[in-house]
C-alpha cells in the first residue's frame, strides 16, 4: 500500500491538512495518510524527510500559510529551498502547498483559497502517484490552484 505525508504547521491560519487529506480520500483507495504537524514552514523540510526515512511514505504534501510581512516571505522562500533539497535527497516528490496571506483581500477569501489550494494540490498529489497520465494531458492547460485557471497560450499564426 503506498503512503502519503502530509506536514501542515500550526502558524496557518486555516487547517490546510484537514482540506487536504478530505480530497486525497476523495480521489481514491490504495494508500494510507501519515500526517505531521510542525509550528511554523521552516519545519517543513524535517518533517517532510521524516515522514519519508521513518514513516517510509511515497510523496509528501508540504502545507504553509505565510504571513504578509517581508520576513515572512523570506521564510517562505526558504522553507521551499528546504522542501526542494528535501526531495533531491530523498529523491521522492514534495508538493509544496502555500497560501501566501496577501494572496486574499480578507478573511473569508482567504479561507476559500486556502480551502481550494489545499484540494487541489492534494489532487495533484494523488495523481502524481496513482494517475500520471491525467497530468501528462493537462500540460500546458493553465491550471492554477486556488484561483481560477488561466488556459493556455494559443500560437499566434
Amino acid at each position: 500500500m503506498r503512503k502519503i505525508g502530509v506536514a501542515d504547521t500550526t502558524f496557518a491560519r486555516v487547517d490546510l491538512a484537514t482540506y487536504a487529506v478530505r480530497a486525497l480520500r476523495a480521489e481514491g483507495t490504495g494508500f494510507k495518510v501519515v500526517r505531521r504537524t510542525v509550528p511554523g514552514i521552516k519545519d517543513l523540510p524535517v518533517a517532510c524527510r521524516q515522514l519519508f526515512q521513518s514513516d517510509g511514505v511515497d510523496l509528501c504534501l508540504a502545507l504553509g500559510m505565510p504571513g504578509r510581512a517581508a520576513y515572512d516571505q523570506t521564510c517562505a522562500h526558504e522553507a521551499s529551498m528546504g522542501l526542494i533539497f528535501t526531495s533531491v535527497l530523498e529523491a521522492k516528490p514534495i508538493v509544496e502547498c502555500f497560501v501566501f496571506e496577501g494572496e486574499a483581500d480578507g478573511p473569508t477569501e482567504l479561507a476559500t483559497l486556502a480551502r481550494r489550494r489545499a484540494e487541489e494540490h492534494a489532487q495533484n498529489a494523488y495523481a502524481m502517484l496513482f494517475r500520471p497520465q491525467l497530468l501528462a494531458r493537462r500540460a500546458g492547460t493553465g491550471l492554477r490552484q486556488g484561483f481560477a485557471d488561466v488556459g493556455p497560450v494559443r500560437p499566434v499564426r
